[in-house]
């Protein structure tokens, strides 16, 4: 994705040197495509265009390249509280169920969470029966994750009053069912600060907070439902992002203005986040992708 452009690209990667190819580029029917998600075929590409308020199918030809957009589908709902960050619709996030059957849109901008069916053999979208469920006001819904062995349970972190929203999922008409919303930020604080990304593993859950520059640290309880355990600084500021290793055991948080990568192992008793002293430092990080393989230490 390309922020305020209107097209995907992409890439073929040498298996060898890893080196990239460009293929192609393709029309995503709208602008600043913030997130995308394959299907498990591997045949289409969802994309959440943030600027724009609508969500976009395109086909992967079986090279890998990309054709224009086959679906586009605007958000319909009435904008949040926030008179800055919810003027119209902002689907921020695109995450399939782990059926693959069901493709899910948290939206900042409408305090909103859309739930789509999608047919993996056509690679269309249709809203359920519920549509959408509604957050509280000015939550402003940012990002959202299963629970890693239970398809039933989701938690939606929502960006703009620093909560975290439990839902329960029925995996046969895709309705929401909210159980649960807490706060990501210590009772102490007073500042300004708004949540920023989720990484789950089994056990727990971590968020990031942009202002309070902490991970929050989650036990999750055997019904899916979050029991706050503490706050881990990212030794930076705004932390806008940060993700789990394939193996689990470190955490890392992106530090956009502080031009810094943390590393925070995971104490794997207790499922603590805590520095070990190893910074990178990197211009203005906002994401991390890993390969996929479990490191050898």
């Amino acid at each position: 994705m390309h922020g305020d452009e209107d097209y995907a690209t992409a890439f073929a990667l040498d298996p060898a040197t890893g080196q990239a190819k460009l293929l192609n580029r393709a029309k995503t029917g709208g602008k600043n495509g913030v997130r995308e998600a394959v299907d498990p075929s591997g045949k289409f590409l969802v994309v959440a265009n943030y600027a724009s308020g609508n969500v976009a199918v395109l086909p992967i030809a079986p090279d890998g390249s990309l054709k224009d957009q086959q679906q586009v589908v605007q958000l319909p709902g009435e904008p949040g509280p926030h008179k800055v960050e919810q003027v119209s619709s902002h689907p921020h996030d695109i995450v399939f169920d782990p059926s693959g059957r069901f493709v899910l849109v948290p939206d900042k901008g409408l305090d909103r969470v859309f739930v789509f069916r999608f047919d993996g053999t056509t690679g269309r979208l249709e809203p359920t029966e519920q549509g959408s469920v509604q957050t509280r006001p000015g939550a402003g819904p940012r990002h959202l994750a299963f629970h890693p062995n239970r398809p039933t349970v989701l938690w939606v972190l929502n960006e703009l009053d620093s909560t975290i929203a439990t839902y329960s999922f029925d995996t046969e008409t895709g309705a929401l069912k909210p159980l649960q919303v807490m706060s990501t930020l210590a009772d102490t604080f007073t500042g300004y600060s708004t949540a920023a990304e989720i990484a789950v593993k089994q056990g727990g859950v971590y968020v990031s907070n942009r202002g309070h520059d902490s991970v929050a640290w989650f036990k999750v309880h055997p019904d899916g439902t979050l029991k706050i355990f503490g706050w881990q600084s990212t030794l930076g500021k705004t932390p806008r992002f940060i993700g789990l290793d394939p193996s689990g055991r470190f955490l890392y948080a992106a530090n956009e203005q502080s031009d810094t990568v943390v590393n925070l192992p995971i104490d794997q008793y207790t499922g603590k986040p805590a520095p070990n002293g190893k910074i990178v430092q990197n211009a203005s990080p906002v994401t991390i992708v890993f390969t996929g393989k479990k490191l050898k230490l």
